[in-house]
Protein backbone atom coordinates (compact mmCIF):
# COMPACT_ATOMS: atom_id res chain seq x y z
CA UNK A 1 0.00 0.00 0.00
CA UNK A 2 3.17 2.56 -0.14
CA UNK A 3 1.73 3.08 -3.77
CA UNK A 4 -1.28 5.05 -1.82
CA UNK A 5 1.83 6.86 0.56
CA UNK A 6 3.13 7.49 -2.33
CA UNK A 7 0.43 9.08 -4.40
CA UNK A 8 -0.76 11.31 -1.82
CA UNK A 9 2.86 12.67 -1.29
CA UNK A 10 2.92 13.73 -4.90
CA UNK A 11 -0.44 15.32 -4.65
CA UNK A 12 1.08 17.58 -1.95
CA UNK A 13 3.83 18.81 -4.14
CA UNK A 14 1.12 19.01 -6.89
CA UNK A 15 -0.90 21.34 -4.62
CA UNK A 16 2.35 22.89 -3.20
CA UNK A 17 3.69 24.47 -7.08
CA UNK A 18 -0.02 25.21 -7.74
CA UNK A 19 0.01 27.25 -4.64
CA UNK A 20 3.04 29.13 -4.69
CA UNK A 21 3.73 29.47 -8.23
CA UNK A 22 1.23 30.12 -11.04
CA UNK A 23 3.70 30.08 -14.07
CA UNK A 24 5.60 27.22 -13.15
CA UNK A 25 1.88 25.49 -12.62
CA UNK A 26 1.15 26.47 -16.18
CA UNK A 27 4.63 25.44 -17.89
CA UNK A 28 3.98 22.31 -16.64
CA UNK A 29 0.87 21.60 -17.45
CA UNK A 30 2.37 21.11 -20.92
CA UNK A 31 4.62 18.84 -20.19
CA UNK A 32 3.61 15.58 -21.07
CA UNK A 33 1.69 13.77 -18.63
CA UNK A 34 4.28 11.33 -17.26
CA UNK A 35 6.97 14.35 -16.64
CA UNK A 36 4.13 16.13 -14.40
CA UNK A 37 4.87 14.04 -11.29
CA UNK A 38 9.00 13.87 -11.32
CA UNK A 39 8.69 18.13 -11.44
CA UNK A 40 6.25 18.63 -9.53
CA UNK A 41 8.67 16.89 -6.75
CA UNK A 42 11.40 18.77 -7.67
CA UNK A 43 9.36 22.45 -7.42
CA UNK A 44 8.48 21.02 -3.63
CA UNK A 45 11.49 20.26 -2.54
CA UNK A 46 12.78 23.39 -3.75
CA UNK A 47 10.16 25.77 -2.68
CA UNK A 48 10.29 24.37 1.16
CA UNK A 49 13.77 24.90 1.53
CA UNK A 50 13.58 28.73 0.08
CA UNK A 51 10.88 29.00 2.44
CA UNK A 52 12.83 28.20 4.89
CA UNK A 53 15.28 31.04 4.37
CA UNK A 54 13.19 33.91 3.17
CA UNK A 55 9.85 33.80 5.29
CA UNK A 56 10.27 32.21 8.81
CA UNK A 57 11.53 34.83 10.39
CA UNK A 58 9.98 33.79 13.95
CA UNK A 59 11.49 30.77 13.93
CA UNK A 60 15.80 29.41 14.27
CA UNK A 61 16.02 29.31 9.88
CA UNK A 62 19.43 27.50 10.73
CA UNK A 63 18.25 24.71 12.64
CA UNK A 64 14.83 24.57 10.17
CA UNK A 65 17.10 24.41 7.93
CA UNK A 66 19.80 21.52 8.91
CA UNK A 67 16.71 19.41 9.82
CA UNK A 68 15.50 19.66 6.20
CA UNK A 69 19.13 19.02 4.76
CA UNK A 70 19.11 15.84 7.16
CA UNK A 71 15.89 14.89 6.45
CA UNK A 72 15.87 15.07 2.46
CA UNK A 73 19.39 12.85 2.64
CA UNK A 74 17.25 10.08 5.14
CA UNK A 75 14.27 10.04 2.53
CA UNK A 76 16.41 9.67 -0.10
CA UNK A 77 18.93 7.26 1.68
CA UNK A 78 15.51 5.00 3.37
CA UNK A 79 13.70 5.81 0.00
CA UNK A 80 10.90 6.53 2.14
CA UNK A 81 10.09 9.80 4.21
CA UNK A 82 6.72 10.85 6.57
CA UNK A 83 7.06 14.17 4.78
CA UNK A 84 5.77 13.85 1.63
CA UNK A 85 6.78 16.94 -0.20
CA UNK A 86 10.58 14.73 0.49
CA UNK A 87 8.79 11.61 -0.25
CA UNK A 88 7.69 12.68 -3.48
CA UNK A 89 11.79 14.20 -4.01
CA UNK A 90 13.46 10.98 -3.21
CA UNK A 91 11.19 9.03 -5.67
CA UNK A 92 11.88 11.85 -8.76
CA UNK A 93 15.57 11.38 -7.25
CA UNK A 94 15.67 7.86 -7.75
CA UNK A 95 13.70 7.34 -10.58
CA UNK A 96 15.41 9.91 -12.84
CA UNK A 97 19.08 9.39 -11.32
CA UNK A 98 19.04 12.59 -10.28
CA UNK A 99 22.69 13.82 -9.29
CA UNK A 100 23.51 14.18 -5.58
CA UNK A 101 25.69 16.46 -6.04
CA UNK A 102 23.49 18.65 -7.55
CA UNK A 103 21.16 18.49 -4.65
CA UNK A 104 24.08 19.02 -2.28
CA UNK A 105 25.37 22.27 -4.28
CA UNK A 106 21.26 23.60 -4.16
CA UNK A 107 21.16 23.13 -0.24
CA UNK A 108 24.49 25.17 0.10
CA UNK A 109 23.35 27.90 -2.00
CA UNK A 110 20.42 27.58 0.74
CA UNK A 111 22.46 27.93 3.73
CA UNK A 112 24.06 30.85 1.98
CA UNK A 113 21.07 33.11 2.37
CA UNK A 114 21.06 32.66 6.30
CA UNK A 115 24.47 34.77 6.56
CA UNK A 116 25.14 38.79 5.73
CA UNK A 117 26.48 37.69 2.49
CA UNK A 118 28.95 40.37 0.55
CA UNK A 119 28.53 39.19 -3.05
CA UNK A 120 31.49 39.56 -5.35
CA UNK A 121 31.63 37.93 -9.04
CA UNK A 122 32.94 34.53 -7.21
CA UNK A 123 30.32 33.73 -4.78
CA UNK A 124 27.61 35.40 -6.85
CA UNK A 125 27.94 32.81 -9.16
CA UNK A 126 28.41 30.20 -6.80
CA UNK A 127 24.82 31.12 -5.44
CA UNK A 128 23.35 31.37 -8.62
CA UNK A 129 25.02 27.99 -9.93
CA UNK A 130 23.32 26.13 -6.36
CA UNK A 131 19.96 28.25 -6.03
CA UNK A 132 19.10 27.47 -9.85
CA UNK A 133 21.74 26.24 -12.55
CA UNK A 134 20.95 22.93 -10.52
CA UNK A 135 17.56 23.12 -10.45
CA UNK A 136 17.57 23.38 -14.21
CA UNK A 137 19.96 20.35 -14.40
CA UNK A 138 17.81 18.37 -12.03
CA UNK A 139 14.90 19.03 -14.59
CA UNK A 140 16.78 18.15 -17.32
CA UNK A 141 17.41 14.56 -15.73
CA UNK A 142 13.74 14.03 -16.12
CA UNK A 143 13.14 15.74 -19.77
CA UNK A 144 16.23 13.81 -21.16
CA UNK A 145 15.74 10.38 -18.61
CA UNK A 146 15.82 8.25 -21.96
CA UNK A 147 19.24 9.91 -23.43
CA UNK A 148 21.81 10.58 -21.30
CA UNK A 149 24.25 11.57 -24.25
CA UNK A 150 21.51 14.64 -24.74
CA UNK A 151 21.71 15.48 -21.09
CA UNK A 152 25.20 15.93 -21.39
CA UNK A 153 24.78 18.36 -24.96
CA UNK A 154 22.01 20.22 -23.14
CA UNK A 155 23.74 20.88 -19.77
CA UNK A 156 24.80 24.31 -20.58
CA UNK A 157 21.65 25.36 -21.85
CA UNK A 158 20.11 24.24 -19.05
CA UNK A 159 21.87 26.00 -16.65
CA UNK A 160 22.00 28.94 -18.56
CA UNK A 161 18.36 28.96 -18.16
CA UNK A 162 17.89 28.23 -14.68
CA UNK A 163 20.43 31.34 -14.22
CA UNK A 164 18.47 34.11 -16.60
CA UNK A 165 15.32 32.65 -14.25
CA UNK A 166 16.93 33.90 -11.15
CA UNK A 167 18.18 36.71 -11.89
CA UNK A 168 14.92 38.22 -13.18
CA UNK A 169 13.37 37.33 -9.95
CA UNK A 170 16.21 39.15 -7.98
CA UNK A 171 14.76 42.35 -10.37
CA UNK A 172 11.92 41.66 -9.94
CA UNK A 173 12.06 40.99 -6.36
CA UNK A 174 14.71 43.19 -5.06
CA UNK A 175 12.66 46.09 -3.24
CA UNK A 176 11.55 43.14 -0.91
CA UNK A 177 15.52 41.44 -0.78
CA UNK A 178 17.14 44.39 0.09
CA UNK A 179 14.57 45.89 2.63
CA UNK A 180 13.31 43.55 4.16
CA UNK A 181 15.93 40.60 3.61
CA UNK A 182 18.91 42.70 3.72
CA UNK A 183 19.83 40.86 0.70
CA UNK A 184 21.98 42.45 -2.52
CA UNK A 185 22.95 39.41 -4.63
CA UNK A 186 24.23 41.60 -7.62
CA UNK A 187 28.17 41.93 -7.22
CA UNK A 188 29.69 45.35 -6.89
CA UNK A 189 25.60 47.64 -6.89
CA UNK A 190 25.02 49.94 -4.84
CA UNK A 191 20.75 49.32 -5.13
CA UNK A 192 20.22 52.59 -3.22
CA UNK A 193 22.41 54.31 -6.07
CA UNK A 194 21.65 51.57 -9.01
CA UNK A 195 22.39 53.79 -11.92
CA UNK A 196 20.73 52.85 -15.87
CA UNK A 197 24.13 51.90 -16.75
CA UNK A 198 24.19 49.01 -13.87
CA UNK A 199 20.91 47.98 -14.68
CA UNK A 200 21.85 47.47 -18.61
CA UNK A 201 24.94 45.31 -17.89
CA UNK A 202 23.21 43.28 -15.57
CA UNK A 203 20.19 42.92 -18.33
CA UNK A 204 22.87 42.06 -21.15
CA UNK A 205 23.71 38.72 -18.44
CA UNK A 206 20.52 37.97 -18.50
CA UNK A 207 20.09 38.33 -22.49
CA UNK A 208 22.89 36.61 -22.89
CA UNK A 209 21.11 33.57 -20.87
CA UNK A 210 17.93 33.54 -22.38
CA UNK A 211 19.32 33.53 -25.64
CA UNK A 212 21.69 29.97 -25.01
CA UNK A 213 18.90 28.49 -22.89
CA UNK A 214 16.60 28.97 -26.07
CA UNK A 215 19.11 27.07 -27.97
CA UNK A 216 18.62 24.24 -25.28
CA UNK A 217 14.87 23.98 -25.41
CA UNK A 218 15.23 23.70 -29.43
CA UNK A 219 16.51 20.43 -28.92
CA UNK A 220 14.38 19.34 -26.08
CA UNK A 221 12.21 15.75 -26.16
CA UNK A 222 9.10 16.86 -27.85
CA UNK A 223 7.11 15.40 -24.35
CA UNK A 224 8.92 18.49 -22.57
CA UNK A 225 9.67 21.32 -25.23
CA UNK A 226 6.53 22.81 -24.84
CA UNK A 227 6.51 23.49 -21.35
CA UNK A 228 9.71 24.74 -20.95
CA UNK A 229 9.08 27.51 -24.19
CA UNK A 230 6.34 28.42 -22.01
CA UNK A 231 8.20 28.50 -18.54
CA UNK A 232 11.06 30.91 -20.91
CA UNK A 233 8.29 32.56 -22.92
CA UNK A 234 7.06 34.22 -19.58
CA UNK A 235 10.17 35.08 -18.12
CA UNK A 236 11.43 36.83 -21.39
CA UNK A 237 8.28 39.18 -20.95
CA UNK A 238 8.53 39.78 -17.68
CA UNK A 239 12.16 40.75 -18.49
CA UNK A 240 10.98 42.96 -20.96
CA UNK A 241 8.87 44.55 -19.21
CA UNK A 242 11.66 45.39 -16.46
CA UNK A 243 13.84 46.76 -18.99
CA UNK A 244 11.02 48.93 -19.52
CA UNK A 245 11.38 50.45 -16.29
CA UNK A 246 14.00 53.13 -14.33
CA UNK A 247 16.34 51.71 -11.63
CA UNK A 248 14.19 54.00 -9.38
CA UNK A 249 10.96 52.40 -10.11
CA UNK A 250 12.36 48.43 -9.38
CA UNK A 251 13.42 49.91 -5.94
CA UNK A 252 9.63 51.15 -5.30
CA UNK A 253 7.27 48.43 -6.67
CA UNK A 254 7.46 44.49 -7.91
CA UNK A 255 7.02 44.48 -11.12
CA UNK A 256 4.41 41.86 -12.14
CA UNK A 257 2.37 40.28 -15.02
CA UNK A 258 -1.05 39.74 -13.48
CA UNK A 259 -2.50 36.22 -13.93
CA UNK A 260 -4.85 37.89 -16.43
CA UNK A 261 -1.76 38.25 -18.96
CA UNK A 262 -0.20 35.03 -18.17
CA UNK A 263 -3.36 33.69 -19.87
CA UNK A 264 -2.94 35.46 -22.99
CA UNK A 265 1.11 34.29 -23.20
CA UNK A 266 0.06 30.78 -22.50
CA UNK A 267 -2.05 30.79 -25.76
CA UNK A 268 0.50 33.07 -27.49
CA UNK A 269 3.48 30.71 -26.69
CA UNK A 270 1.36 27.70 -27.58
CA UNK A 271 0.11 29.37 -30.79
CA UNK A 272 3.74 30.17 -31.67
CA UNK A 273 5.20 26.65 -30.91
CA UNK A 274 2.64 24.84 -33.17
CA UNK A 275 3.80 27.06 -35.56
CA UNK A 276 7.54 26.25 -34.96
CA UNK A 277 8.24 29.94 -34.40
CA UNK A 278 10.50 28.99 -31.36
Amino acid sequence: MKKLFDDVSATCSRITTRTYSTSFSLGIYFLDKKLHRPIYAIYGFVRFADEIVDSFHEHDKRRLLKKFKDDTYEAINDGISLNPILNSFQEAVHQYKIDRKLIDTFLTSMEMDLEDVQYEKHNYEQYILGSAEVVGLMCLHVFTAESPALYEQLKSSAMSLGAAFQKVNFLRDVKQDFEELGRTYFPGVNLQKLSMAEKALIEEEIGNDLRNGLEGIRQLPGSSRRGVYLAYYYYLHLFRKIKNVTPQQIMMERIRIPNSSKLYLMFKSNLRYQINML
